[in-house]
């Protein structure tokens, strides 16, 4: 890793001194690096703020579900007056009535319906225990791509700075050459290829500037900060990363990935949930509804005379849902969203599967890119070592001078975005591993 790091030194802190005079020499200029931009992730991300407010939304029904055991409580008074005909308890119509009361008191009303109460909260909190675990996975995919989007930005970043300074030092010897050209100590070929050389280095330049600017704008989005910002990359060193042994022998057990991914355990507590809930169909059908009510007031006419009165009401139903006996509508949909919701499952542990093979996958081919990669610098750097020594001895032509800083560049920008791919590829093994980040 020293080694490694010896090699890429020199053109990092090249191309970060520039940047970060850049980003210091500019207002509105935010300078991030990889723990800014998973703060700022995880803070502002309109898409783990929707998943945190439905988290919100399913405790507000799981404490709305538990409120059915509650009775309902009242107070107050009430006038009644009555002119005309009314009909007696018998059936017989007085005429010429002419009747007022007045009722002053306080009551209770409730009504407990087990079946549906008991099971009915238990789905309700089951569920808001997996939209909790829902809102971790989604912040955890979340992150997830903001990571990757941030090395695609810093690669591009890099590209650019790299590609700027490239044209710069092809421009100055395309300056050079034309002087000799003038003078009759060059041809006019080598002008010609020396300014082609710095086209198209500008052309390399503007395709790693679209690239970062593409990175940035949908950066600038999954962190939610002001769009106008212009974002810099002040990350001096980028290293490989290990977040565990690099064993990369293929598990042949997937199960404590499934164990700990909070979308199988979401999806898990759906199921509960919906089993639970399938027992008001079930089980809730033996269980009765007990109602009472009962009151205590002064009864009588419009403030005198009135009286004492007490109320009491109870009952206790079984209901017999003949349909349900019937069709079992209710129990096969229960029964059908139950199946689906295995199917689900399943569904995601394939994902699971396909995530955790890729992503090794993914590391080794991004470790095998890392060691070629650093073998072709080491080549191209000797390859610089030995121009710097002819151009001091003078045998060494301006363009080939320029040749080698360019393939020596793009070794190391290959080394990095070899780097890049592999950080990549950990925090991908990391999620799809069942780690939050």
């Amino acid at each position: 890793m020293g080694q490694q790091f010896k090699l890429i030194r020199p053109l990092l802190l090249l191309l970060f001194l520039g940047v970060t005079r850049l980003a210091y020499g500019q207002e509105n200029t935010t300078p991030i690096n990889l723990e800014t931009v998973l703060t700022l992730g995880g803070a502002n991300n309109l898409t783990i703020k929707e998943y945190k407010l439905k988290q919100d939304l399913a405790l507000a029904d799981f404490a709305k579900a538990k409120e059915w055991w509650l009775p309902n409580l009242y107070a107050g008074t009430s006038f009644h007056q009555l002119w005309g005909n009314a009909m007696n308890s018998d059936g017989r119509i007085f005429t010429d009535v002419n009747r007022q009361s007045f009722w002053g008191g306080v009551g209770v009303n409730s009504s407990w319906d087990f079946g549906n109460g008991i099971f009915t909260a238990n789905a309700a909190e089951l569920s808001s225990e997996a939209t909790a675990l829902e809102t971790e996975a989604q912040q955890n995919q979340t992150l997830l791509s903001i990571i990757e989007t941030y090395y695609d930005f810093l690669v591009a970043q890099l590209y650019a700075e790299s590609y700027a300074q490239l044209a710069a030092q092809a421009k100055t010897i395309a300056d050079q050459i034309e002087i000799q050209v003038d003078a009759g100590l060059l041809f006019e070929s080598e002008l010609l290829l020396a300014q082609s050389s710095y086209s198209h280095l500008q052309v390399q330049m503007m395709s790693a500037q679209l690239q970062q600017n593409t990175k940035s704008a949908l950066l600038t989005q999954l962190l939610n900060i002001d769009p106008t910002s212009r974002l810099v990359c002040i990350d001096t060193v980028l290293t490989p990363l290990t977040f565990e042994k690099e064993n990369l022998e293929l598990e042949t057990s997937f199960e404590p990935a499934y164990q700990k991914r909070p979308e199988l355990k979401s999806m898990d507590l759906m199921l509960q949930a919906l089993n639970a809930e399938k027992k008001t169909t079930t089980t809730g059908l033996l269980l009765p509804s007990f109602s009472v009510g009962a009151y205590g007031s002064y009864f009588g006419g419009v403030f005198t005379p009135v009286n004492p009165t007490s109320s009491i009401n109870a009952s206790l139903i079984w209901t017999i849902p003949t349909g349900r006996l019937i069709y079992g509508g209710k129990l096969k949909q229960f029964d059908a969203r139950i199946a689906l919701q295995e199917n689900q499952i399943l569904q995601a542990k394939a994902a699971i599967n396909r995530e955790v093979l890729y992503a090794k996958g993914r590391i080794i081919l991004a470790k095998e890119q890392l060691d070629i990669a650093l073998e072709g610098s080491r080549l191209a750097e000797k390859a610089l070592d030995q121009c710097v020594q002819r151009q001091q001895l003078g045998t060494v032509r301006p363009f080939e001078i320029l040749q080698a800083q360019e393939i020596y560049i793009n070794s190391r920008l290959d080394y990095l975005t070899s780097v890049s791919s592999y950080n990549k590829a950990q925090y991908q093994l990391l999620v799809a591993t069942g780690n939050n980040l």
